[in-house]
């Protein structure tokens, strides 16, 4: 995975320098003062993930990834802990708090390489609570906490959510495997429904938002099992 690291701070770039240089799939392409030397790089090279602090002159950490159109994939690292939330709200692969301890770099960067590897595997990344699809080659986080149901086309599958429906590349039986089995359940061939959304149930139809989705009956079963009958 090819790498950069861009922090205005000359030690906090030789400490991250020095880390990376621990993780022997990464190849740090160069380490840069400011986001404006970095946007040169990221417009030549190709740069999979980026080390980027958020307090920074001129352009924050935020700001800069907010500013850029295909962002590759970002890990935050910063002093403080009161970012981590609008960091999130970017869609960062995780948030480190400096001074950064090994054992928790390495684990940003296995979560890194995860959604690295995925993406050249299929479309769909799930990480904790939410997914990572890709869409006209840029990631998108869907928090699962907000998909309805899921509904299988060919090679294809569409997520639904109340906002709005995302369709990527990928198989029922590769989302159903990574989804929570505590929130999800597959209830036909073709679709998988959040337990959390089914408004009602009638025979062999589901209700979800006044979608009508068929209950398969060899999943018939499984289904009676997870609801919570009175």
């Amino acid at each position: 995975m090819n790498c950069i690291i861009v922090d205005d701070d000359e030690m906090s770039r030789n400490a991250l320098k020095h880390l990376v240089s621990q993780v022997p799939y990464l190849n740090l392409i160069g380490t840069y003062a400011s986001a404006t030397e970095a946007l040169t790089v990221l417009n030549r090279d190709a740069v999979d993930l980026m080390l980027l602090d958020i307090e920074m002159p001129d352009i924050t950490g935020l700001e800069f990834i907010k500013s850029l159109q295909k962002p590759p994939l970002t890990i935050l690292a910063s002093s403080k802990k009161e970012y981590a939330l609008e960091a999130f709200e970017c869609s960062v692969i995780d948030y480190i708090v400096k001074p950064i301890a090994l054992n928790r770099f390495f684990k940003a960067i296995s979560k890194s390489k995860e959604i690295f590897d995925s993406n050249k595997k299929g479309s769909v990344f799930l990480s904790q609570d939410f997914l990572f699809v890709k869409i006209n080659g840029t990631l998108i986080k869907i928090n699962t906490k907000e998909i309805l149901w899921i509904e299988a086309l060919g090679d294809y599958i569409s997520i639904h959510t109340s906002e709005k429906k995302y369709t990527v590349h990928s198989t029922m039986k590769s989302l159903e495997n990574k989804l929570s089995a505590d929130k999800f359940v597959r209830v036909h061939r073709s679709f998988i429904v959040s337990v959390d959304y089914i408004n009602s149930i009638d025979d062999n139809t589901i209700v979800i938002e006044k979608q009508l989705i068929p209950v398969g009956y060899v999943y018939k079963e499984n289904l009676v099992k997870r609801l919570n009958l009175l």
